[in-house]
């Protein structure tokens, strides 16, 4: 069980610990535009000296400032802000500068453990949110989502669980324990989930069923998805880093 943190909003802006930062001249006009994000990409390595960048479900971008992935080998979802160049793009839609670039936390399905889902997993609640982080695309779920926090408390563990009815194959639930820190004040973190474990939707597009408990009730929503079609780089996801106290 690796660890994500939680991060605070402030004013409606994300703060990142950034794990690539170009030289940025804090006076610049551009400074505000170049210090947020601006996509939500996988990371997808070739090798050990190149990766790529998947936008969507066709868009690619080619990071033509950095060679090696700063994630290693490992699949993951991440935060971005990048800026087109003009430069080949070497097959891929389009060639980037990548300004700075910080993984999320980026978990599989996690296995059904039956009567101890509750135990193992928890049912403390969460209120996901609609932004533009939330969504199903490139064979995975983003989800941002608010809690309860105490600084200094015991990392929270998230999880994705898929339906064991074989009638709903694409319902999935989010689960929270919060090991009994539920006093504090809110706080919101992100965390993507591979979906490469549910059946192949066989190129077409359905609807996959998001459940978790919120704070006023059981709550859900579906969200259009279709399975990812095969893309070069390697397999494999690691739990990587984010910025709220988390695994």
């Amino acid at each position: 069980m690796k660890t994500l943190r939680f991060f605070l909003m402030t004013l409606g802006l994300m703060c990142f610990t950034l794990t690539f930062q170009s030289c940025l001249d804090d006076d610049d006009d551009d400074g505000w535009e170049l210090r947020h994000p601006n996509a939500l990409v996988t990371v997808k390595p070739i090798d050990d000296k190149s990766f790529f960048l998947q936008l969507d479900d066709k868009t690619t971008l080619l990071p033509t400032n950095i060679g090696a992935s700063p994630f290693g080998a490992k699949e993951v979802r991440a935060l971005v802000n990048y800026s087109e160049v003009n430069k080949p793009s070497e097959g891929y839609s389009k060639a980037v500068q990548i300004n700075w670039i910080d993984s999320l936390l980026t978990k599989q399905i996690a296995p059904d453990l039956g009567a101890d889902n509750d135990k193992i997993y928890g049912t403390d609640p969460v209120e996901i949110i609609n932004d533009w982080v939330t969504i199903a695309e490139d064979g995975y779920l983003t989800l941002r989502f608010r809690t309860i926090f105490n600084e200094g408390s015991k990392p929270h563990f998230v999880n994705l669980l898929a339906s064991t009815d074989p009638a709903k194959p694409y319902e999935v639930e989010f689960r929270h324990n919060a090991y009994d820190d539920v006093y504090g004040k809110e706080a919101d973190g992100l965390v993507a989930f591979n979906l490469s474990s549910l059946p192949d939707t066989e190129g077409k597009t359905v609807k996959l069923k998001l459940k978790w408990k919120s704070f006023t009730g059981d709550k859900s929503y579906e969200f259009d998805y279709c399975t990812r079609k095969a893309t070069e780089g390697k397999s494999g996801v690691t739990d990587a880093r984010s910025a709220l106290k988390l695994k």
